[in-house]
């Protein structure tokens, strides 16, 4: 048996980079043991990084796993200042005080986000093919990034979330910088962290094998991890009738 990694919660001297995202995610499904074999769980995971983290987690707790795609509305001009988000299932969340200060009027805002929805539609075909999106309603939902720098586009799906009636969120990531964990503890129902380094400097730092998910990869693992839970299920059903 593979022996299980320790490691320096705080990210000091003594702390460890995960080898990849697959191992990150077999480490942090170890912190959510408890929530193992659920029925109203559902894993969820920020493409493209966060997917390789969220079949892991998934495997080990033996829950469905589907995409939630987040897109920024940045500000026309200033696209890195965000002014709101648009999530999987038509959420979308709004920075009111960002629009307001700038003065930016809700037709542009509108403007923005019809362009945006026609690029998270698009990814969401290009990821789950003609699948629906997943019914969030009284759901406890685990949401699965590869790490939080700033923690924006998390914070943004947890508020997309939000609208859908889940039962509870949680956020998960194998890396975050300890203000971002705070804004999820706040935001979210529970945050759980695998290393918490402060400084963060940067979350790939934090991984010996950093390569981008491609989107291949992305539809490769979902694929996977529905082939994997459906033969599960399968076994769960017959396993009473042989006993």
């Amino acid at each position: 048996m593979r022996a299980r990694r320790s490691f320096d919660h705080s990210g000091g001297a003594g702390a460890h980079r995960f080898a990849d995202r697959r191992e990150a995610g077999r480490l942090l499904a170890g912190e959510l043991h408890s929530y193992a074999g659920r029925r109203d769980l559902l894993v969820l995971g920020l493409p493209r990084g966060g997917i390789p983290v969220a079949y892991e987690v998934a495997r080990a707790l033996d829950a469905p796993l589907d995409v939630f795609v987040v897109r920024k509305l940045g500000v026309p001009g200033h696209e890195e200042v965000a002014m709101g988000a648009i999530a999987t299932g038509g959420g979308r969340v709004l920075n009111r005080d960002t629009i307001g200060h700038l003065g930016i009027p809700m037709s542009l805002v509108e403007e923005t986000t019809a362009l945006e929805r026609r690029e998270l539609e698009r990814r969401e075909r290009a990821y789950r093919d003609d699948r629906p999106a997943p019914d969030i309603r009284g759901r406890t939902v685990i949401v699965v990034d590869d790490g939080l720098a700033t923690g924006a586009t998390m914070l943004a799906a947890v508020g997309a979330l939000r609208q859908q009636g889940p039962a509870s969120i949680i956020v998960a990531v194998p890396v975050a910088s300890t203000e971002a964990c705070a804004a999820m503890r706040s935001a979210a129902d529970a945050c759980i962290c695998v290393l918490t380094p402060d400084p963060l400097h940067a979350v790939g730092v934090w991984y010996a094998d950093f390569t981008q998910t491609s989107d291949d990869d992305v539809r490769a693992l979902l694929a996977d991890a529905a082939l994997e839970h459906s033969n599960g299920e399968a076994r769960a059903r017959l396993e009473p009738r042989l006993s």
